[in-house]
């Protein structure tokens, strides 16, 4: 097999041919007969070749004769690369006992995220990328990423934005009378970038020697600058890679529109739970992951995840819009209880926590404490903005789990548009 020059008929100099462990673990991997090893090998050089415009040659016809193509394609939402043949009146077709001659033997590219699927924090360095295919032919020395979807598992570029979050502290509020009475997105950006010197992307190499928070940084080639300079003593088994967390007010396919800055365009498709049937409005935080093109194109922005976020000036993560609207209603509500004398702290959990029946992540945690004699009470808030059966039924699942945390108040858009949201929380708080 070969690795061509896209949109060329495969013939001619200019082939590059694949290693022939490589093309051996391609194989097991698309025939669903591989190992985790296989599989790491085979979707990093569908990755790489995607990046670098480039398209798989199949070798099963004579040399005379022009190959059968593969492109590499990604499926956005799951997270997924995976090789599709090209197939056509004047396109030739794979031999019968070719490996390709029948689509990937794989259910993977299917499995969607849901906003009840499973979020575990990420394992491993604060890293998504991984060396190039050519250095997979000996399994990696660290199992510390895994970008595909399994069972229907959050991206990891998205739960390494959330451990950011949740290391800065961003998705907690403070008690009304403990907060700064300005609070700007400058706050929000500096809390990120001392939580990004608590972590690593790899062994001795800090986040915060590679992280950046204006997209100025990448348009100036800043960040490569960098990136180079860091590569020289990247520690081995690891691709070198810096990340970029960015306010947006609006994405579109691969081109962000960042706050106060040209746009930035990635190589692939920006992810985001805001997709077709739930779609969510900016503002969002977008995490950006830069490497290593392959053919020694030099870095550039790679992947992006960009999460749906309350405001500039609060970075608490939102999976609806309607999630927006009680959590606006949830933060105007510290200022009635901060006035009965009771500081009230709301929590917007960004992973699952594991109860005796089963883990689960409710939408907001909320914490009642008196000034006057000290005690603490706490209830679970879910955001009910679905009426879908789906949805219902996963709740049904999920509730009874958020109730071995605290009492469990449900709110829906009916309590949110006649403005009961306060009332509900107060009576649930026993006040």
């Amino acid at each position: 097999m070969w690795l061509i020059a896209r949109h060329s008929d495969g013939q001619g100099a200019g082939r590059i041919p694949l290693p022939a462990p490589v093309r051996d673990a391609l194989v097991r991997w698309y025939i669903g007969k591989g190992s985790r090893h296989d599989e790491e090998a085979g979707i990093m050089l569908v990755q790489q070749a995607r990046i670098g415009e480039k398209w798989l040659a199949c070798d099963c016809l004579t040399p005379e004769e022009a190959p059968p193509i593969l492109t590499p394609a990604f499926l956005s939402e799951a997270e997924t690369y995976y090789l599709r043949r090209l197939t056509s009146a004047n396109r030739p077709e794979h031999l019968p006992d070719c490996p390709f001659f029948r689509d990937q033997a794989t259910n993977r590219v299917t499995e969607v995220r849901t906003p009840e699927s499973p979020a575990d924090p990420p394992s491993g360095y604060f890293e998504v990328l991984r060396p190039a295919p050519e250095k997979l032919s000996q399994r990696p020395e660290e199992e510390s990423s895994d970008d595909r979807t399994r069972q229907a598992s959050v991206p990891r570029l998205a739960r390494l934005l959330w451990r950011l979050i949740h290391i800065a502290g961003l998705n907690r509020t403070p008690p009304l009378s403990h907060e700064r009475r300005y609070h700007s997105i400058g706050d929000e950006f500096r809390s990120l970038s001392m939580a990004a010197e608590k972590v690593e992307i790899a062994p001795g190499v800090e986040l915060g020697r590679a992280f950046w928070t204006h997209a100025q940084a990448l348009h100036s080639k800043r960040v490569y600058a960098g990136l180079r300079e860091l590569a020289r003593r990247w520690p081995r088994g690891h691709a070198p890679q810096a990340f970029l967390a960015l306010f947006a007010q609006e994405f579109r396919g691969s081109t962000i529109q960042v706050a106060g800055c040209d746009p930035v365009i990635l190589a692939n498709r920006v992810q985001s739970p805001s997709v077709r049937g739930n779609t969510i409005k900016g503002p969002y935080l977008v995490l950006i992951v830069a490497g290593e093109y392959p053919e020694a194109h030099g870095y550039a922005p790679l992947r992006g995840y960009a999460q749906p976020i309350f405001s500039g000036r609060r970075f608490i993560p939102v999976d609806s819009e309607f999630e927006r609207t009680v959590l606006r209603a949830l933060l105007q509500l510290r200022r009635v209880f901060n006035g009965q004398g009771i500081d009230l702290v709301l929590e917007k959990p960004v992973f699952d926590t594991l109860t005796e029946i089963g883990p689960c992540r409710p939408d907001f945690l909320l914490e009642a404490r008196s000034r006057s004699t000290g005690e603490i009470r706490q209830i679970v808030i879910e955001a009910m903005g679905s009426a879908d059966d789906a949805y219902l039924a996963a709740k049904a699942v999920t509730h009874p789990r958020m109730e071995q945390i605290a009492p469990l108040l449900c709110i829906s858009p009916k309590d949110a548009e006649a403005d009961r949201v306060g009332p509900m929380v107060s009576r649930a708080f026993g006040l």
